[in-house]
């Protein structure tokens, strides 16, 4: 069973997490929502070392926006930032944003993080 932790660490080690928090105009929401719908489905199908970019929003105030990133590194993370769907993303939603928060984070349990997205499937 150590072997096992082992590799699993040794998989999540270099992993990049981030939370995004932004904040949303009202008036551009649905237009924003569908923007950031189409880059994250595009970015984790096209690019191998995106593993989860999961916008989510507060229920009781929809313009808060919460995405949750995790990279297989940083340099996948750099490459995704030069990719023309991230490009248009991020050209197209800028007078949408009032603000704009980069949390990184860095995971406690790298073994269960593992158990969820084999869980998913």
């Amino acid at each position: 069973m150590i072997l096992a932790h082992t590799n699993i660490s040794a998989q999540t080690k270099d992993m990049m997490i981030r939370l995004s928090e932004i904040e949303i105009d009202s008036s551009y929401l649905q237009e924003y929502n569908n923007i950031l719908q189409e880059e994250s489905r595009t970015s984790v199908q096209l690019e191998p070392g995106v593993i989860a970019i999961y916008p989510m929003y507060q229920k009781e105030n929809p313009t808060q926006i919460r995405i949750l990133e995790i990279y297989a590194n940083r340099k996948a993370y750099e490459s995704h930032l030069k990719t023309p769907h991230f490009q248009k993303y991020k050209t197209s939603t800028l007078k949408m944003v009032k603000s704009l928060k980069l949390v990184d984070m860095d995971n406690i349990d790298s073994q269960t993080m593992v158990e969820i997205f084999r869980k998913i499937k």
